[in-house]
Formats: structure tokens, C-alpha cells, sequence
């Protein structure tokens, strides 16, 4: 081995060992982090302004959303989230929590769901809807998740998500996938769970909806993949449409006998 050759392969092993040790220190600091602002989650404001829209009348009928039915009867909120997504009778479709308020606020409200599928995140009754979620999820809190998607419906959407997670698409042609099929992986000091094992779906799916600090803001699980779809160069999905809901239950699914995070803390 000559002289030149050892001192490339010793700058190499040296260079590896730094950025080890920088990746075992930079995962540590941002758990510290996150510890350190899990007090005084600011999603707890967001639940407080989403309890008192779920108890005031609104809307053309003047009317609360008491009475809306999440799965486990009218006006339940206590473990609904944690059962999310899944098929509903009265509209023969599967469908997430965001996708359900639409249609509790629509028959219940009379507010049309094309007020909300046209606004923004954050802007108008769609911020009335993420503030509603936010109560909701906090009553799931710690609970396990239970989506075992056994209604043919269910199954269809599952598939469905699947093959919108390894679907490849864009410029980038980029998939889900890309991101969350493997351990281990990060992007910009985040860590990407492995959203193709029980364990990774739980730890994903599990701690969203979440406040982001980053935008000051919270973001349900519809504007989290809205920004993966950005993220991927792709156009944007219909707000509750059948595509972001299939994903939702494909990792939910994924996911199942998880434990419930949510509202979570992200970076």
C-alpha cells in the first residue's frame, strides 16, 4: 500500500467516523428538542378554538356539529380518530376525519363542502375544519390505532393507497416511496419513518395531525400530504378526495395495534 493511498484511506475512515458521530449527535439534539417544546404543544390552542366550533351553531341551519356521526355514534369523539379512515353507510364511501367533518357540515350545518374543497389551508372554513380536528384528534390521544380495513370498501381503498405510494410521477419521478420505504433514512435532520412496516406506519401515521413549528401552524393530515405531493413536483390532490384518503388508510392499515401520537410536534 503506498504512502499516498493510506493517507486517502485514513482521511476517508476518519471522514465516515465524523459524519457518524455528527448524524448520532444531530438525531440526539433534535430529540432534545422536541422534548424540551413538547410542554405547551400550541395544537392545544388549535383544540380549544376546534371544541368551540364543534358546540357553536353555524352555518345556513344555524346548527352545531353535536350530532355528528364519526363512527362510533352521534357526537362521539372519545377514540374516533384512532378508527380513521373508514367505510360510512350513509355516504357509501370510506372516508377520513377531514372528509367526514365536510359531509357532518354539510347535512348537519348546510355548509357545501365546495366552500371548503375551494379555500386554502389555514383560510376560512377549512381553518374551521383543522381547528375541529385538532379537538378531535386529542381525544384519541395514547389510544391504539384501529384500522383493520375489513369492509370491502376498506380493502379497495388500501389498494388503492399502495399503489399510490409506489406510484412514480413528476420531473422528479418521485414516489412516496422514495422517501418511506427504507430505515434509516433523513432529509434536512429529519427522519423518515418506513412507512412500509407496522412499526414505521405506527410511528408516521401516528403523530399527525401535528403542529409544525417551522410554519407556525397546524397541519392535519391532508395538508401534510398536500406538501408531499409539492415535495414530489406534483399537482396538487383534491382537498378529501378518494386518492388522499386511499393513502390515509393504506398507512393507517399499515399501521395497525399503533399507538395514537397525535396532535404531535414536528420540526
Amino acid at each position: 500500500m503506498t504512502k499516498k493511498y493510506a493517507s486517502l484511506l485514513l482521511a476517508s475512515l476518519l471522514s465516515l467516523g465524523t459524519a457518524t458521530a455528527f448524524s448520532q449527535s444531530t438525531s440526539d439534539e433534535i430529540a432534545k428538542y422536541r422534548e424540551m417544546i413538547a410542554d405547551g404543544n400550541p395544537s392545544e390552542l388549535y383544540e380549544m378554538a376546534g371544541e368551540e366550533l364543534w358546540k357553536k351553531p353555524a352555518g345556513p341551519k344555524q346548527a352545531t356539529l353535536e350530532r355528528c356521526d364519526l363512527g362510533l355514534g352521534p357526537g362521539v369523539v372519545h377514540g374516533a380518530a384512532a378508527q380513521l379512515p373508514r367505510y360510512f353507510k350513509d355516504t357509501d364511501r370510506v372516508q377520513d376525519l377531514e372528509s367526514r367533518l365536510m359531509t357532518c357540515m354539510q347535512t348537519l350545518q348546510g355548509i357545501p363542502q365546495q366552500d371548503v374543497i375551494k379555500g386554502a389551508f389555514g383560510k376560512g372554513v377549512r381553518k374551521d375544519i383543522e381547528a375541529v380536528v385538532a379537538y378531535v384528534v386529542t381525544h384519541s390521544k395514547g389510544m391504539k390505532i384501529n384500522v383493520p380495513a375489513t369492509h370491502p370498501k376498506e380493502k379497495e381503498m388500501v389498494a388503492l393507497g399502495k399503489k399510490m405510494f409506489f406510484f412514480q410521477g413528476g420531473p422528479m419521478d418521485f414516489s412516496c416511496a422514495s422517501c418511506h420505504s427504507a430505515k434509516d433514512q433523513r432529509i434536512r435532520l429529519q427522519d423518515l419513518p418506513d412507512l412500509t412496516t407496522q412499526e414505521g406506519a405506527a410511528l408516521g401515521w401516528g403523530a399527525w395531525p401535528a403542529y409544525r413549528v417551522s410554519s407556525g401552524e397546524f397541519w392535519t393530515m391532508q395538508r401534510r400530504l398536500n406538501d408531499c405531493f409539492r415535495q414530489q413536483r406534483m399537482p396538487f390532490p383534491i382537498y378529501g378526495s378518494d386518492v388522499t384518503v386511499a393513502l390515509s388508510i393504506f398507512m393507517a392499515n399499515k399501521g395497525d395495534g399503533g399507538t395514537v401520537q397525535t396532535p404531535g410536534l414536528k420540526r
